[in-house]
């Protein structure tokens, strides 16, 4: 049985653990400790874990492998937003997304389904595996700290810091920055007659 105690906890006294007496018992807010401790994971199946993951995605060298994570939302606005904003690209840049193993992508399969991205997920407590991802969440957190409320943000000042990022030189691009990269891949595309979107 679960203890629900209605009052205020006092950390002075152990033997005086709460200034309003009444204690309830309530047998049906019981969560078994062995369930409680178990994480549902049911979305994630060995075929989207990042070990199924082309190898192709491990190294960088070809554009269209992405990688994900959620500062703040709801599992449905997510995967929209997402499909929203992939379906804009050409196809040869929707090739996977890899996420974290937060429930916002628990609709997975109907991402694939809606954009033709394979999505994989990491193994828990292992970020290294989307080293792009924490590296740019660190240079992310150069302007919206940890705990930074977004809500007092606009969109316009999202897309400056946006800007700002994608124009920032980076050594493993050869000193270019992202959006120029961006750019050559896409002209690249466009001139060879390839570039498709959907």
């Amino acid at each position: 049985m679960t203890l629900v105690a209605r009052g205020v906890c006092r950390p002075c006294s152990r033997a005086r653990r709460f200034e309003v007496p009444p204690i309830a018992w309530r047998p049906d807010l019981r969560v078994p400790r062995a369930r409680a401790r178990q994480r549902r994971d049911g979305m994630v199946t060995p075929q989207v874990m990042i070990s199924a993951r082309p190898a192709e995605a491990t190294d960088r060298a070809v554009p269209g492998h992405w990688e994900g994570d959620l500062i703040i939302g709801l599992d449905r606005a997510v995967r929209d937003a997402i499909a929203a904003t992939v379906t804009t690209l050409p196809d040869q840049l929707r090739r996977t997304l890899t996420w974290d193993r937060g429930k916002e992508l628990a609709q997975h399969a109907r991402l694939t389904i809606d954009t033709g991205v394979q999505v994989y997920f990491a193994d828990p407590h292992s970020p290294w595996q989307r080293g792009t991802n924490e590296n740019t969440n660190g240079l992310l957190r150069q302007y919206f700290p940890k705990g930074t409320d977004l809500a007092r943000w606009d969109r316009d000042d999202l897309d400056a810091v946006a800007a700002i990022l994608n124009s920032r030189p980076r050594k493993t691009l050869g000193w270019k920055t992202p959006a120029e990269e961006l750019n050559e891949l896409l002209l690249s595309l466009q001139t060879n007659g390839v570039a498709t979107t959907s």
